[in-house]
C-alpha cells in the first residue's frame, strides 16, 4: 500500500506593508520635533545666547534618531538641520532670501549625515561617546567642504560665554563641540531610563552626572592670562553712510570716516583726554579705494596716520597679480615711512568675495555679477610687527577657521587683530555671531582679541575671553586699552587639529562597525536590537 504524503504546511501570510502615506502620516510627530530641536538649537547662539539649549538640541535630536534606521536617521536629521541654519543664517536675507535658503539646505545635509551616523551607532555599546564623536565629525566636514567650507553654527560657537568654554585651551573648539555633544547625549540615554517599560534609575542617575560633569569639566582647567608685555592700542570704528549691500557709498566716503575719526582721536590725545595709543587699528575695507593706485587715498590715510604718529593697520583692497583679481589686505601703515608690511587675507568666502565656476554660474544667477573681481587668496599668515607688537591679523569670517588663527599664534603672534567689515549686515545678529567666536578665540589661545569693524561690534577681548570693551553699531568711535601681549602656548595650540582628527576618525570607525556588524547580523539572520527611546515617539 502507497503512503500518502503529507501535504505541505502553507506559508504564512505576510502582511502587506502599510501605505507610503500612512508611513508618513506616522513619522510627522517625530519630524515636527526635529524641526522644534533645530529651532532650539538655534536659540542656543547669538543674538539669543541660550547656551544651554545647545544641550537640549543635541539630546533631541540623539532620542529622535536612537534606534532608526539610516535612512530615517538621515530625514530627521535634515529636518532638524534646515531650520536651525535658517534661524543662524538669517542674515543673509541682506543678501537674498535664496542665498539664505539655499546655504541653509546645503549645510543641513551634513547634519542629515549626521543623523544617519546617529542612527547607525544608536545600537553599539557606549553609544553616547560615538554621538559626541559624529558631531565633531559632521563639523570637521562641514568647515572644509565645499569650497573651503562654512564653519558657521558648530555647538562650540555657541558655548563661547559658558561652563564649556574653558575646554577651548585644551582642545580647541572641536573639544569644546564634543563635550556639548556628550553631555546632551547622557541625557538622552538617561532619559527613557526614568520612565518606560524597563526602569533602570540607577543608571540614569549615573549619566546625568556624567553630563553634570561633561558640563562643569571646564571649570578644572587653568586659562592663561599673565601677560609677557603689554601694548597701548587704539581701535577705530569710522561708520558707513548706510548698512546692507551699498555700504560704501560714495568713494572714500569710508577712508574719509576712519581717517576722520583718527584725527579726533589724535586730538583727544593732545588734549589729555585718552592716552596716546603705541599702534592704531583701522578694519577691513576702511580704504574703499586702493591707495597704491588712487593718490588721493593715499594721501588721505598718510594724513591721518601722520596726526596721530604712530603705527596704523589699514584694510584696504589691493590690485591682484592679475585685471581679474583683487586683494583683500590689512598693511602696516608707518607715520614716518608709509605703507609697509601687509597681510592678505587667505579664505576669500565663495559668491561673496569669489564666484566658482563664473562663467557658467553667472549665466543663471546675474546678481553674481556684483562681484566684478575675484578675492586673490595669500599665501602667507597674518604675522606682523606693528610698532612694539608682534599682531597677528586675520581678516573677518577667517576668524571661523581654526587653522587660520592657530597659525598666527604658533609663527609668532602675540595678540590676535580681527580686522571685520560687517556693515553690509549690521544690526542682523551677523556681528554677535563673529564676536562669540573671537572670544572663543581668546581662550583657546590665551591671547587677547581686538577687534576693529568699520561699523561695529568693535572689541577688545582679554585672555580670558571677557569683553572688556565694545561699540555698539553703526556708530563712529574710538576704543582705547592696554592690552596684553603674550608668547605662551595653550596646549590647543601644541596639539593642533589632532584632537579634531581623532575624535571624528573615531566616530567614523563606530558608524563602520556599526554597518558591519548589521551585516552580520542580516547574514545570520538575527533580528537586530533596537530600543527605543521614547514611548511619546512613533
Amino acid at each position: 500500500m502507497q503512503q500518502e504524503r503529507p501535504l505541505a504546511e502553507p506559508e504564512p501570510k505576510r502582511e502587506a506593508p502599510a501605505p507610503r502615506w500612512r508611513r508618513l502620516r506616522a513619522g510627522l510627530p517625530r519630524t515636527g520635533l526635529a524641526v522644534l530641536g533645530g529651532l532650539l538649537l538655534g536659540l542656543a547662539f547669538p543674538p539669543y545666547d541660550l547656551w544651554p539649549l545647545s544641550v537640549a538640541g543635541v539630546a533631541l535630536l540623539s532620542v529622535l534618531t536612537r534606534g532608526r534606521t539610516a535612512r530615517q536617521g538621515a530625514w530627521t536629521g535634515f529636518a532638524f538641520g534646515f531650520p536651525f541654519f535658517l534661524l543662524l543664517l538669517d542674515w543673509l536675507r541682506v543678501v537674498g532670501t535664496d542665498a539664505m535658503i539655499g546655504l541653509s539646505a546645503l549645510e543641513a545635509l551634513f547634519v542629515a549625515a549626521l543623523g544617519a551616523g546617529l542612527a547607525l551607532t544608536s545600537r553599539l555599546r557606549g553609544w553616547p561617546l560615538w554621538v559626541a564623536c559624529l558631531w565633531v565629525a559632521q563639523e570637521w566636514a562641514r568647515d572644509r567642504l565645499p569650497f573651503g567650507g562654512f564653519p558657521w553654527g558648530r555647538l562650540a560657537f555657541a558655548n563661547t560665554g559658558s561652563p564649556f568654554t574653558p575646554l577651548a585651551a585644551l582642545g580647541g573648539a572641536p573639544l569644546v563641540t564634543f563635550a556639548v555633544a556628550l553631555s546632551g547625549a547622557l541625557l538622552a540615554w538617561a532619559a527613557p531610563r526614568l520612565r518606560g517599560p524597563v526602569r533602570a534609575p540607577r543608571a540614569a542617575a549615573l549619566a546625568g552626572l556624567g553630563a553634570v560633569a561633561a558640563i562643569l569639566a571646564g571649570y578644572a582647567v587653568p586659562v592663561p592670562t599673565k601677560a609677557d608685555d603689554t601694548v597701548k592700542v587704539a581701535l577705530v570704528q569710522g561708520n558707513v553712510a548706510q548698512p546692507g549691500m551699498d555700504f560704501l557709498g560714495r568713494p572714500m566716503m569710508v577712508l574719509n570716516n576712519h581717517a576722520a575719526a583718527t584725527e579726533r582721536l589724535a586730538a583727544d590725545v593732545a588734549a589729555g583726554k585718552v592716552p596716546r595709543p603705541d599702534v592704531v587699528i583701522w578694519p577691513e575695507n576702511s580704504s574703499d579705494l586702493n591707495p597704491f593706485l588712487d593718490p588721493a587715498a593715499y594721501v588721505r590715510i598718510d594724513r591721518a596716520v601722520q596726526t596721530i604718529g604712530v603705527p596704523t593697520l589699514v584694510g584696504a583692497l589691493i590690485d591682484g597679480p592679475d585685471s581679474q583679481h583683487v586683494q583683500n589686505e590689512g598693511i602696516v601703515w608707518s607715520p614716518t615711512t608709509g605703507p609697509g608690511a601687509s597681510y592678505t587675507k587667505q579664505h576669500p568666502v565663495p559668491f561673496g568675495e569669489y564666484v566658482p565656476f563664473r562663467a557658467e554660474l553667472s549665466k543663471v544667477i546675474t546678481r553674481l555679477q556684483r562681484v566684478a573681481r575675484d578675492f586673490y587668496p595669500g599665501k602667507g599668515n597674518g604675522v606682523m610687527q606693528l610698532g612694539p607688537a608682534r599682531i597677528g591679523d586675520v581678516i573677518c569670517f577667517e576668524v571661523a577657521y581654526d587653522e587660520i588663527v592657530r597659525d598666527t599664534v604658533n609663527q609668532g603672534g602675540r595678540v590676535i587683530v580681527v580686522q571685520t567689515n560687517n556693515a553690509t549686515y549690521a544690526e542682523s545678529g551677523q556681528p554677535e555671531q563673529q564676536l562669540a567666536m573671537s572670544r572663543l578665540r581668546a581662550v583657546e589661545h590665551g591671547r587677547a582679541v581686538l577687534i576693529a569693524a568699520t561699523s561695529g561690534i568693535s572689541a577688545v577681548i582679554e585672555p580670558d575671553g571677557t569683553v572688556s570693551q565694545h561699540t555698539q553699531e553703526l556708530t563712529a568711535a574710538e576704543l582705547s586699552a592696554t592690552v596684553p601681549l603674550r608668547d605662551g602656548k595653550t596646549l590647543a595650540d601644541r596639539l593642533g587639529a589632532a584632537p579634531e582628527w581623532t575624535l571624528a576618525l573615531a566616530g567614523l570607525l563606530a558608524c563602520g562597525a556599526a554597518i558591519v556588524g548589521g551585516l552580520r547580523r542580516r547574514r545570520s539572520g538575527t533580528p537586530a536590537e533596537a530600543e527605543s527611546l521614547s514611548p511619546v515617539v512613533p
